[in-house]
């Protein structure tokens, strides 16, 4: 009799707990099978190997789109009332040959970044091309005032993180607006701090002489590319796809100039024959 009533309890006792646990409304149900038919869908996605496809891929992959819209709107107030008013009072202002000065000056500064880049990305002829020039400007040049490498020889070319990622094989990921910066992608980014934490000019300089140099750096960048960006904003229907587009098709031309390894002199050789475009002759720098 005992046993009976004890057992009697017992399945009262589950049977309460039963009742007392809550069941999970359909709502959680659909939240969990959306984040699970998402994280399949991202899983399934793949990036396409053919090349054109690829380029392609990469100039539109821009998942976040309306963040980016929203962080591109505010760089352009930035850019229409801050940095357009002084780079055009910087260009209409500065004479040309002080603007020259100081565009080479800031350069070189930024040689010892690109000879870094430039042996990372196993370009060894590229990385000596770029310390001749960095030597020669510094001394004969009056410390990167005058641009005495290039007619010596000695051309320029651009490296930094994001291309060394590309030449390594990173792909470029989503796009994305970087505040004051603008469009770029999630490799080229992480190469952009990359390049701040490991530039070896500001870590000898330090941070005010860096800091000023950044400063004439961004105005006289800025300055260069007005009327590229004055033409873009008047005939693109869209200035913020074309835009994204353009700064694709400069960073994929600088990859693929990265893993060509050539110095100018080289390539303007290869391209004296017939034969297609090089991609840095296309797209604005």
């Amino acid at each position: 009799m005992t046993q009976t009533l004890n057992a009697a309890d017992q399945d009262q006792t589950r049977s309460s707990h039963a009742r007392r646990a809550p069941a999970i409304p359909g709502r959680a149900h659909r939240s969990c099978l959306a984040v699970a038919l998402g994280l399949t869908l991202a899983a399934c996605a793949h990036v396409p190997t053919d090349p054109e496809a690829r380029a392609e891929y990469e100039r539109i992959n821009d998942p976040a789109e309306p963040t980016n819209r929203a962080i591109f709107s505010a760089n352009k107030f930035v850019d229409d009332h801050a940095l357009q008013p002084v780079a055009r009072g910087y260009e209409n202002n500065v004479p040309a040959r002080i603007r020259k000065s100081i565009h080479n000056f800031v350069s070189n500064l930024g040689q010892p970044a690109v000879v870094v880049n430039d042996i990372l990305q196993g370009n060894l002829r590229r990385a000596w091309n770029t310390t001749q020039r960095f030597v020669i400007n510094t001394t004969v040049g009056g410390l990167g005032l005058f641009d005495v490498a290039t007619d010596w020889n000695r051309p320029a070319h651009s490296a930094d993180f994001g291309q060394t990622f590309g030449v390594w094989g990173i792909g470029t990921g989503a796009s994305v607006q970087l505040p004051l910066f603008g469009p770029s992608n999630v490799r080229d980014s992480v190469g952009k701090l990359a390049d701040l934490v490991t530039n070896p000019t500001s870590l000898v300089l330090g941070g005010p002489a860096a800091a000023v140099s950044g400063g004439a750096g961004f105005v006289d960048g800025r300055a260069n590319m007005l009327k590229t960006t004055d033409s873009l904003e008047k005939l693109s229907v869209d200035y913020y796809a074309a835009l994204r587009s353009t700064a694709a098709q400069r960073r994929a031309a600088l990859v693929a100039e990265g893993k060509a390894g050539l110095v100018s002199t080289d390539r303007e050789e290869s391209t004296s024959a017939p034969g297609p475009v090089s991609a840095d002759a296309t797209v604005p720098q």
